[in-house]
C-alpha cells in the first residue's frame, strides 16, 4: 500500500465504550461481499480506474479495511511494489462469510424493504395519473356511447310518433270529418310526419308544404291551399306559425290577425 493503515476506532480507549460507526460497518459488507462473490484476489484498495474493495485509503473507507484485515475477515494473499507504491493483494476468509451473514441479513431485508417502498411511493403518482387517465377515457367513450344510444331512441321515438300519427289521421275516426273538407290532408300531414323523420332541419315553410302537396293534388290553388291549411290549424291537426324571415312571403296566410308561414304537427 502506499500508506500505513490509519488507527481504527475499534480500539477504545480505557473508560470509553466503542460504539461502531454504522456507515463504516456498511462500507465494510459491501467490501466482503464483493470479495465473497468473485473468489480470488482483489485490491485492497481502488487505485485510479482499476477497481479495489474500498474506495479511498482515508476515512470511514481506509478504516472499514483496517477493522477487516485485523478481525481475519480478509487475508493478504500478496503485495506489489512500485517505487514507493506499495499495493496489498487480499482475499476473504471463511470469517467474511459469517460476518456478513450475521450482520446483514436484517440489513439486508430492511434496506430491500426500503427500497420497494421508496419505488411503490415514487409510482403511486404515476399510477394515479395513469388510472385517472384510463377512468377519463373510460367516462368519455361511456358518454358517447349513452349521447349515441339517446339520439337514435329520440330519432326511434318522433319515427314511432309520426308513425302514430299517420295512422290516426288515415283512420275512420279522423279521415272522415279532416278529408272531406280538406281532401289533401292526409298527403299534407303525412308530408309533415315525413319531413320531421327525414332528418330536415328547422320548421317547415308553408311553400314548402304546398308543392309537396301538389305532386299528388296538381290542380291545387294557392287560395284553396291557405283555405284548407287554416281549417287543418283550427282543428288542430297542424300548427301555424310566424317566421322572423320569409322568403316567399306570397305563401304566408292570415290566422288570428297574425302573418303565418311556418306550420308544423
Amino acid at each position: 500500500m502506499d500508506a500505513p493503515l490509519p488507527h481504527s476506532d475499534t480500539h477504545t480507549r480505557a473508560g470509553f465504550v466503542s460504539l461502531p460507526d454504522p456507515r463504516r460497518i456498511e462500507l465494510l459488507l459491501d467490501a466482503l461481499k464483493a470479495a465473497i462473490a468473485v473468489p480470488g484476489e482483489h485490491r485492497l484498495f481502488r487505485a485510479g480506474k482499476l477497481p479495489g474493495l474500498f474506495a479511498a485509503r482515508a476515512g470511514l473507507a481506509a478504516e472499514a479495511a483496517l477493522q477487516a484485515v485485523r478481525d481475519g475477515l480478509l487475508e493478504t494473499a500478496r503485495t506489489e511494489t512500485k517505487g514507493k507504491l506499495v499495493t496489498e493483494w487480499v482475499r476473504a476468509t471463511p470469517r467474511a462469510v459469517l460476518f456478513v451473514t450475521e450482520h446483514d441479513s436484517t440489513r439486508s431485508i430492511l434496506r430491500e424493504l426500503k427500497d420497494v417502498l421508496n419505488a411503490t411511493r415514487a409510482g403511486v403518482p404515476a399510477f394515479l395519473a395513469d388510472t385517472k387517465a384510463e377512468l377519463a377515457a373510460l367516462s368519455a367513450a361511456f358518454e358517447a356511447r349513452a349521447t349515441a344510444m339517446l339520439t337514435r331512441l329520440d330519432d326511434l321515438a318522433k319515427r314511432c310518433e309520426a308513425a302514430l300519427r299517420r295512422a290516426e289521421t288515415t283512420g275512420s275516426a279522423v279521415t272522415e270529418p279532416v278529408a272531406r273538407v280538406v281532401p289533401w290532408a292526409i298527403d299534407a300531414l303525412e308530408y309533415l310526419d315525413r319531413r320531421g323523420t327525414s332528418g330536415a332541419t328547422g320548421t317547415c315553410p308553408l311553400s314548402e308544404l304546398f308543392h309537396a302537396v301538389c305532386l299528388n293534388s296538381p290542380d291545387l290553388t294557392l287560395p284553396a291551399f291557405h283555405d284548407g291549411i287554416k281549417r287543418l290549424h283550427d282543428v288542430r291537426a297542424v300548427r301555424l306559425m310566424p317566421a322572423a324571415e320569409m322568403d316567399e312571403p306570397e305563401y304566408a296566410v292570415v290566422v288570428d290577425g297574425k302573418l303565418m308561414y311556418l306550420v308544423d304537427r
